[in-house]
């Protein structure tokens, strides 16, 4: 039974790969923030990722096969408001994670790096759909600091050869996303106008962008086949090949609630930039796997609203 070591095994697509890899046989481990409880079926630690020999004591107890490290600050919106915080935690754990590894000679266990297609940033319509020679043109702190975290991989696999598969995963929705982005944010107001927890009235940022949506549940089928699959120091770039204009992902919404809900644009919700268009092209992924998502991006939206429906 292959043993796999989850950080932030408690988020949004910690929870959804933890699903996925015991359906899978895998024994599963994970860290949680020390003030968090577990909410998992699998084996948890509390350790924050920036304590370093709190890490690397739980690396070494489990000597895992595989290391998914997805803990991290993950708003691109909020990094504007602390910019400091987010870089040294993303980089920071980063870090922790590569030289546990290095230190505790783990030469057979692999890493998954999870930087973001944020890093691409500022992309001219000419370079659509974005591949992975794309330029990167960050526009937050967030995305600098996935720019580290990736190329932070890169360097410990040619300076340390330690096995690290990098990703960039496009935009990705589903139950268990907090309401901080985009789809959950306008899924719990909804799922609130029904039940009288709010008036009617939906507060918006800008509904202009296009990004590509995956379904949480097909990108962590697509980190466990990269683990399996994927060649070490490489990238791989994971997206739907689709995008929508946040208006249209807000209009399906929409369409599956019977309350007539106004709309109401929010400045306290705009971003200082926002990236006109992010589209996928995920064609490397699926040369060497043969992934390609199966969610429809409808589906992905009806669970996340009956999630919120269940919870508020």
């Amino acid at each position: 039974m292959p043993k796999a070591l989850v950080t932030g095994i408690n988020g949004f697509v910690g929870t959804h790969l933890n699903n996925y890899l015991l359906s899978k046989g895998y024994e599963v481990f994970g860290t949680l923030k020390p003030s968090h409880e577990s909410t998992q079926d699998s084996h948890s630690f509390a350790v924050d990722i920036l304590d370093y020999e709190g890490l690397k004591k739980v690396v070494d107890e489990v000597s895992p096969d595989f290391i998914y490290h997805l803990a991290a600050l993950t708003s691109p919106a909020a990094s504007f408001n602390n910019p400091s915080e987010t870089i040294t935690n993303n980089i920071g754990g980063q870090v922790n994670i590569l030289e546990a590894v290095k230190e505790l000679k783990l030469m057979n266990t692999r890493v998954l790096v999870v930087s973001s297609a944020e890093v691409y940033g500022q992309v001219s319509e000419k370079d659509l759909p974005i591949d992975e020679e794309t330029p990167l043109k960050p526009t937050s702190p967030y995305a600098v600091s996935k720019i580290a975290q990736d190329f932070l991989g890169l360097q410990y696999f040619l300076s340390q050869n330690i096995q690290c598969v990098r990703v960039r995963p496009f935009n990705h929705s589903g139950p268990y996303q907090s309401p901080f982005f985009a789809i959950p944010a306008f899924a719990k107001q909804i799922a609130e106008i029904e039940v009288g927890k709010q008036e009617p009235i939906m507060k918006v940022g800008n509904l202009d962008a296009k990004k590509d949506f995956t379904d949480a549940r097909d990108i962590v089928r697509a980190y466990e086949l990269l683990m399996e699959k994927g060649e070490n120091g490489e990238v791989y770039n994971i997206g739907s090949g689709k995008s929508y204009k946040i208006s249209e992902v807000l209009d399906m919404l929409l369409s599956y609630s019977k309350e007539q809900i106004i709309v109401e644009k929010d400045q306290s919700l705009m971003r200082p930039i926002e990236i006109p268009e992010l589209v996928c092209d995920y064609s490397k992924l699926h040369h060497i796997t043969g992934w390609k998502p199966e969610i429809s991006i409808e589906t992905s939206l009806r669970d996340t609203l009956d999630y919120w429906r269940n919870i508020v």
